[in-house]
């Protein structure tokens, strides 16, 4: 156990599933359980904006999905099958219970996992803006996704090769960011790049690991520090080679699915030169929908990580959900 979290008595713990050790942080009993899956390249805390105002009806557990912030890395190893089975020994052996996930991004396809392979465990699922069916194989290879995906490793690899200050610069102004309605994209000024190079190399230099964050960067590009620092470029690699893939088929997983569950719908929008920019077009949400009939589905005007983008919405939804799904139990 790390100790206490300042966010509203949450404990930080280490829980052995008999392959890895899954770090995650727990709150207060004081409800039904509610797991929490965060999307790729960030750790448990990205939730810290909701985790006292939902820890006051439920029992709130936050994980680091494998790759991620201290939870065991497994280069070589990443999949929805592992992850899958990562996420079930951590239902039963630290939740014990039956719980509400809620998963956004890739986490909402970790969700649709369990709620289609180990609905024993599932009271039902938030599917927070998964990217259902724009991340299957060989789709993705089309979607905005996969450049930022394939821009991400070589700018983790390129760090980890201890390089000079401008390899890493260069690096990161690669990465492109498409305009909605223009055909422009931006990228990072090169003064912004060198910065960061230089912060990255610091850090490196003293031999630290871990987090790098700087008060006179904007959040923005703390957060992208702290991605490079605490994620697994193999993580993200195995979306780019099609490793990941093993274990999940969205069609399938949908169908198979028949526990309660919502779909928040994050906006979106297409992109000439880098397709879709978002997780779901109205077509993949209108055949997620007619595979799982069950499932509410409600459209929020909101950024992709809704939970960070509009707590108090976030909290809201998940609330009218559980307090429904409980309602008719």
């Amino acid at each position: 156990m790390a100790g206490k979290n300042q966010s509203s008595g949450f404990e930080e713990k280490k829980l052995y599933t008999g392959e890895i050790h899954i770090n995650y942080a727990a709150g207060p009993n004081n409800g039904p359980p509610l797991v929490l899956i965060p999307g790729q390249t960030i750790s448990w805390e990205n939730y810290k904006m909701v985790l006292e105002p939902l820890s006051k009806s439920f029992h709130v557990f936050a994980v680091d999905v494998r790759g991620h912030g201290k939870s065991e890395w497994t280069p070589g190893n990443y999949s929805f099958e592992t992850i899958g089975e990562d996420m079930a020994a951590f239902l039963e052996k630290a939740v014990k219970r039956p719980a509400f996930i809620s998963g956004n991004s890739s986490g909402g396809l970790i969700a649709l996992w369990l709620a289609a392979n180990r609905p024993e465990y599932i009271q039902g699922i938030i599917l927070e803006d998964p990217p259902l069916f724009s991340a299957e194989w060989p789709r993705i290879k089309d979607e905005h996704v996969y450049q930022v995906l394939a821009d991400l490793v070589e700018v983790i690899e390129t760090m980890n090769q201890l390089g000079d200050v401008r390899s890493l610069s260069e690096a990161l102004q690669k990465i492109e960011r498409p305009i909605e309605g223009s055909s422009k994209t931006k990228r990072f000024p090169g003064w912004l790049t060198r910065m960061i190079a230089r912060i990255i190399r610091k850090h490196q230099r003293k031999g630290k690991r871990g987090n790098i964050s700087s008060p006179y960067l904007p959040k923005k590009v703390n957060q992208l520090l702290e991605i490079l620092t605490t994620f697994d470029s193999d993580f993200a690699k195995a979306w780019v080679d099609g490793r990941i893939y093993q274990g999940l088929n969205h069609e399938d997983a949908l169908t198979r699915s028949k526990c309660p569950a919502v779909l928040l719908h994050a906006s979106w929008f297409r992109h000439e030169k880098f397709g879709l920019v978002g997780a779901m077009d109205d077509e993949d949400v209108k055949k997620a929908l007619s595979l799982m009939p069950q499932c509410i589905y409600k459209k929020i005007d909101s950024p992709h990580v809704i939970h960070t983008a509009k707590p108090d919405v976030f909290v809201q939804e998940i609330e009218q959900f559980t307090k429904a799904v409980l309602n008719q139990s």
